[in-house]
């Protein structure tokens, strides 16, 4: 009886695991498109961090950025695909050319030169 048991655990054990993933990539879908509907549209690029997930990098048509994270690379193609936008290889090129900085991101990169002003209380 107990080998019997033992298959319906783990079937329903993945069922939890792939209904949470379902739930998470539906919610980080709504948070692209809210994304992009902020920013006339986005694209977006998936970076593998290891054990913590995937961040998603979102890059707008006004040049707003910002990002996400996934608990798994699934799960952050998922969201995209649900989404609709389209997402790159590489955060390079054309693509990070978008990207419009301001004067926080420049101060906040200055504080991380030699010189450069305290991001102590950041």
């Amino acid at each position: 009886m107990a080998e019997t048991a033992e298959p319906r655990t783990q079937q329903t054990d993945d069922s939890k695991q792939a209904a949470r993933a379902e739930r998470r990539a539906a919610k980080l879908a709504k948070q692209i498109g809210a994304f992009a509907r902020a920013h006339g549209g986005a694209e977006g690029q998936l970076a593998y961090l290891g054990q913590t997930g995937t961040r998603i990098v979102l890059v707008g048509e006004d040049g707003g950025w910002g990002d996400l994270v996934a608990p798994s690379y699934a799960v952050a193609e998922s969201a995209a695909q649900k989404a609709g936008i389209t997402v790159h290889e590489d955060f390079d090129g054309e693509f990070a050319a978008k990207v419009r900085t301001g004067p926080y991101e420049w101060s906040r990169m200055a504080g991380i030169q030699v010189g450069g002003p305290s991001n102590d209380n950041a």
